[in-house]
C-alpha cells in the first residue's frame, strides 16, 4: 500500500539545488514565544485547521487498517475460503478510496491554510514596514528587510503547507503502526524495531554532515551571486580599468570552491536514500526470517507476515521524514522570529492635533541639537528663522548638516533637544500627515514608481484633475518633454523610471512638487541632474512656485541660489555665516571661498 504521508524525500526546499537537498537549520532564539505567536495566526483559521486534522486522522486510520484487510485476504486465499474473499476485497477498495479522497482533501486544505496564514502575515508585515520610522529604514539593510518579507515568509508558507500535516500524520502513523504490530505479534514487533536504532543513528550522522556542507555551499553561493551582482552593476568601471581578468579570477576561485563543496553535499544528500533502503531491507529480512519461523510454529499466519512488511515500511519512513520536518520547522520558526522582530518595532510617531489650515509658513529652529548616532552630534545648538514666503538657501560642505535640517523639519527624525516651530506651533503638536500634506519635498535622488507619468505626478495630490496635472507640468516646463513620450501622460514608467533619463526623472519629481501646491517647499539638490538650459527653465518656473511660499533650498550649485532672500552657510552642524549673496561676497568669508572655488577655478 502507498504511504499515506506526503513524502518529503523529493521535496525541493527553497534555496537548494537537488531533490535530496536539505536546508541548513536556522535555530530560533525564543522558539516557544515565537511558536505561541504563530499559533495566534492558526487560531484565526480554526475551522480549516480542524478539517485538516480530521482529514489527516482519517488518512492515518485508513493506512493503518488497510494492511490488516490485506492480511485477512491472504489468509482466506491460503485457507481456500474464496467465498469470504469478495467482502474483504470490497472493503479494501472502500478504505483505499477514502484514503485517496482524504489525501487529496488534506493537500488542498494544507495549501489553503498556508496561503491564508501567510497572506495575513504578509499584510501585517507590509503594514508595519510602511509605518516604520525613517530612522529604522536608514539604519537597517533594505535587502534584509525584503528578505524577511519574501524568504522568511515563504519558509513559513512551505512549512505550513508541507510539514504541518506531515508532522501530525507521521506521529500518528508511528503510534498506530506500532499498536497494530503489537496486536499481531509482540515478538516480531520487537525484532522489527531493532532497525529503528540503525535508522536514527544513520539519520543523525548524515544530517549533521549534510548540514555542514549545505551551510558552506549557501555561503559560497551568496558570495558568488555577490561577485556577479557587483560586476554587472559596476561593469563600466571594470572595463574602464581593465579589471576583467581579475574579476574572472575571483569568480573562478569562488566557483571552484562552490563546485567542490556542492559535489560533497550532493553525495551526502544522495546517500540518505540508499542508506535508508539498506536499513529497510535489513528489516524486511528480519521479518521474513523470523516471520516464517513464527508462521511455521503457528504463532502467526502467512497474511500477518505480509502485513508486517507493509507496517515496517510505514514505520521507518516517518522517522526519517520527522527528522527533516524538525529542521524545516526550526528554520520556519527562526524566520517567523525575524518577521515578528520587525512587527515589534515602534511605528513612526505621527501624533499631533494641530492643523496647518491657516499657516503662513514661518519656520523657527530654536537651540536644536541632534545626532543620528549617540555621541556623534550632527546639529549643535542650531538656531534659524525662515520668514513666511522667503527663500532661504542652505549651503556648506558635505556632512555639514544641511539635509539633516530638512529631515528634522519633515519629522523624519525626532530632535534630541530644542524646538522646531511653524507659525509658533511645535511641529510635534502638528498632525504628521497635515505637516507633510502642506510640505512638498524634491530630493536629490529622484523616486518614480512603475505607473503612468500622470499617476506619478498625482502621487502628491490624488484628487488633482488632468487639467491641473498638465498645468503643473507646463509651469515646470516639462509638458513638452512629456508630450513627446510614446503615450504622453499615459506612458508607463518602468520601476524607478529607468526608461527615462536622470534629467527627465528630476523634472517629473519637481513637477510633482508643483502639483502639490504646498505652503512650504523644500528642494534638496533638486536641479543636480539637469543640464544648464533645463536648470534655467526650472529656475524661471520656480519664481512662480515660490510666490507666497516659504522655501528651503539645499544646493551645491551656488548659481541656483544667488537670488535667495537669505543664504545660510553651515559647517559642522552650526551656522557660520548668513546673509544675501552680495553681503556674503563682501564679507569674503566661507561663502566667498565656496563661490570662488566654483566660479574662479580656485583649488579645492
Amino acid at each position: 500500500m502507498a504511504n499515506n504521508n506526503q513524502s518529503l524525500s523529493n521535496y525541493k526546499l527553497p534555496g537548494t539545488r537537488g531533490p535530496k537537498d536539505r536546508q541548513a537549520v536556522e535555530k530560533p532564539k525564543e522558539g516557544k514565544k515565537t511558536l505561541k505567536r504563530l499559533a495566534m495566526y492558526f487560531a484565526a483559521e480554526k475551522k480549516m485547521l480542524v478539517c485538516l486534522l480530521v482529514a489527516v486522522v482519517i488518512v492515518v486510520l485508513c493506512s493503518v487498517y488497510a494492511p490488516n484487510l490485506q492480511s485477512q485476504a491472504i489468509d482466506k486465499i491460503s485457507e481456500g475460503h474464496f467465498n469470504e474473499l469478495s467482502g474483504i476485497l470490497i472493503l479494501m477498495l472502500i478504505v483505499y478510496g477514502i484514503h485517496s479522497l482524504c489525501t487529496l482533501f488534506q493537500s488542498r486544505l494544507s495549501a489553503m491554510l498556508s496561503q491564508s496564514i501567510v497572506k495575513r502575515m504578509r499584510e501585517d508585515l507590509f503594514d508595519k514596514i510602511v509605518n516604520l520610522p525613517i530612522r529604522y529604514l536608514d539604519s537597517h539593510s533594505h535587502g534584509d528587510i525584503m528578505s524577511r518579507m519574501t524568504n522568511d515568509v515563504e519558509n513559513i508558507s512551505n512549512t505550513v503547507s508541507q510539514s504541518l500535516s506531515s508532522l501530525v500524520s507521521g506521529i500518528l502513523t508511528i503510534i498506530g503502526t506500532v499498536l497494530m504490530m503489537l496486536y499481531f505479534c509482540p515478538q516480531l514487533t520487537l525484532l522489527s524495531c531493532a532497525t529503528v536504532i540503525l535508522t536514527i543513528a544513520a539519520t543523525k550522522f548524515l544530517s549533521s554532515a549534510m548540514r555542514k556542507f549545505y551551510r558552506k555551499r549557501q555561503v559560497l553561493l551568496g558570495s558568488l551571486n555577490g561577485t556577479v551582482e557587483e560586476m554587472i552593476s559596476g561593469y563600466k568601471t571594470v572595463v574602464a580599468y581593465n579589471r576583467q581578468e581579475a574579476v574572472i579570477a575571483e569568480f573562478n576561485k569562488t566557483s571552484d570552491d562552490l563546485t567542490k563543496t556542492g559535489i560533497i553535499a550532493e553525495i551526502l544528500g544522495g546517500s540518505m536514500g540508499p542508506v535508508m533502503n539498506v536499513i529497510n531491507n535489513i528489516g524486511f529480512v528480519i521479518i521474513a526470517a523470523f516471520g516464517g519461523y513464527f508462521a511455521i510454529s503457528g504463532v502467526i499466519s502467512i497474511g500477518v507476515i505480509s502485513a508486517f512488511i507493509i507496517y515496517a515500511k510505514q514505520f521507518g519512513r516517518p522517522i526519517d521524514e520527522l527528522a527533516q520536518i524538525y529542521g524545516q520547522i526550526q528554520t520556519a520558526i527562526a524566520g517567523a522570529e525575524r518577521v515578528f522582530a520587525i512587527m515589534d518595532e515602534e511605528c513612526e510617531d505621527k501624533s499631533g492635533t494641530e492643523n496647518m489650515e491657516n499657516a503662513t509658513g514661518v519656520i523657527t529652529f530654536k537651540n536644536v541639537n541632534f545626532s543620528y548616532v549617540p555621541g556623534k552630534q550632527v546639529l549643535r545648538d542650531f538656531n534659524l528663522e525662515v520668514r513666511a514666503g522667503h527663500k532661504v538657501a542652505l549651503v556648506g560642505a558635505t556632512g555639514s548638516g544641511k539635509t539633516t535640517v530638512v529631515n528634522l523639519l519633515m519629522r523624519f527624525y525626532d530632535i534630541d533637544s530644542g524646538e522646531i516651530l511653524i507659525d509658533g506651533v511645535n511641529i510635534k503638536d502638528i498632525d504628521c500627515r497635515e505637516l507633510r500634506k502642506n510640505t512638498a519635498i524634491v530630493l536629490q535622488d529622484t523616486v518614480l514608481f512603475a505607473d503612468t507619468v500622470k499617476n506619478n505626478l498625482k502621487y502628491s495630490r490624488e484628487d488633482a484633475t488632468d487639467a491641473q496635472v498638465e498645468e503643473a507640468a507646463k509651469m515646470n516646463n516639462c509638458h513638452g518633454m512629456i508630450s513627446h513620450l510614446v503615450n504622453g501622460y499615459d506612458t508607463e514608467l518602468t520601476p524607478s523610471g529607468l526608461n527615462l533619463s536622470q534629467g527627465q526623472r528630476q523634472l517629473l519629481s519637481i513637477a510633482r512638487a508643483f502639483l502639490a501646491s504646498p505652503k512650504i517647499l523644500i528642494l534638496d539638490e533638486a536641479t543636480s541632474s539637469v543640464d544648464t538650459r533645463t536648470e534655467k527653465h526650472i529656475q524661471d518656473a520656480m519664481v512662480k512656485l515660490m510666490e507666497n511660499r516659504t522655501s528651503l533650498i539645499i544646493a551645491h550649485r551656488l548659481s541656483t541660489i544667488q537670488d535667495a532672500d537669505c543664504i545660510v552657510v553651515m559647517d559642522s552642524g552650526s551656522i557660520v555665516e548668513s546673509g544675501s549673496h552680495e553681503e556674503l561676497m563682501r564679507q569674503k568669508g566661507r561663502y566667498y571661498e565656496l563661490y570662488m572655488t566654483q566660479f574662479a577655478g580656485n583649488a579645492t
